[in-house]
């Protein structure tokens, strides 16, 4: 048996080993996935490789792969949930235990028809949670006020202007390096499976981000990364989210008011402004029109809800004695 070191965490027959290491290749040298899709399948691989060992009391071959049931996934999948992963995680894991099936059938290495067989955990429809405008606006600021250092307060600033700005994610703000830096009114940015888009830019997001860096300690050379840490290194999410987290508990902000929820919170206000659907989407980067779609209905949400509180048809009348 061989064990692919850092990969699969166990002994595997050699020629799964030998499969898994070039579709690994291919996920990130075609398919071009980024760092964390590709942790994340193969460590939800690990998984399920690791259950049929144990299942069938020993490691699996790509014959074992060929053979395996429907009640074998779904006897991984209910010891998945016996050990407390929730429906979001349970279905990304079968997500990735389906990408690497349909490469091996693809490659020619084996064929398994019950993977294709198997309904994945239902999730709950979950709309995104924009700030209000107010809230937003308000945000940025108190991001700068209320931080320990001057010039860290600057970087949150710059940094959730940004977002909110141009409608990024946290991950492709903080893979900006210095030279990135717009000094018109387009950024190009570097998404999800390294395609690029441009957004525009607003003075005011050009603004926060020159206010930072000429505040900012560090040396920041044209190679080096734009958002910086306390100790100079580039700026981590985990971070950018802990501040988030001080700042809207100052602020009374729901949970919900994330670094993320800035993006979401770009085109949920675009929308209700009049802004096109097939341009947010262009925007925001989203492959499918349906995932930009998912904005309607958080406007319809908030348009409903002002009817509610404002329109005097829409009050409910006094109870009668």
């Amino acid at each position: 048996m061989a064990r692919p070191a850092g990969v699969i965490g166990f002994s595997c027959a050699e020629d799964v080993t030998a499969a898994i290491a070039a579709w690994r290749r291919w996920l990130e040298m075609e398919k071009r996935v980024s760092r964390h899709t590709l942790t994340a399948y193969t460590a939800d691989l690990s998984g399920f490789l690791e259950f049929l060992t144990g299942y069938h009391g020993r490691p699996p071959a790509l014959n074992d792969l060929s053979a395996a049931r429907l009640m074998d996934f779904r006897a991984w999948l209910a010891r998945q949930a016996a050990d407390g992963l929730g429906t979001a995680s349970r279905a990304r894991a079968l997500s990735g235990i389906r990408n690497f099936f349909r490469w091996l059938d693809r490659s020619g290495r084996m064929h398994n028809a019950a993977v294709g067989l198997i309904r994945a955990p239902k999730l709950p429809d979950r709309l995104p949670k924009p700030l209000t405008v107010a809230d937003a606006a308000a945000l940025l600021p108190n991001a700068e006020a209320w931080a320990n250092q001057p010039w860290v307060g600057k970087r949150d600033r710059a940094l959730f202007t940004l977002l909110y700005g141009c409608g990024l994610r946290i991950d492709e703000a903080l893979s900006l390096d210095r030279r990135d830096m717009p000094a018109d009114d387009t950024l190009v940015v570097t998404g999800k499976g390294s395609k690029q888009r441009m957004v525009p830019v607003l003075p005011v997001v050009r603004d926060a981000l020159a206010d930072y860096v000429a505040a900012c300690p560090y040396a920041l050379p044209a190679d080096g990364p734009l958002f910086v840490g306390v100790r100079g290194g580039r700026l981590r999410a985990a971070i950018a989210q802990k501040q988030m987290r001080e700042i809207r508990h100052l602020m009374g902000l729901p949970d919900t008011a994330t670094p993320h929820a800035l993006r979401h919170s770009f085109a949920t206000h675009l929308l209700a402004d009049g802004s096109d659907l097939r341009a947010i989407q262009d925007l925001l980067g989203h492959a499918s029109l349906s995932s930009t779609q998912r904005y309607t209905e958080v406007d319809a949400d908030q348009m409903l809800g002002v009817y509610d509180n404002a329109h005097p048809r829409a009050r409910r009348k006094p109870a009668e004695d």
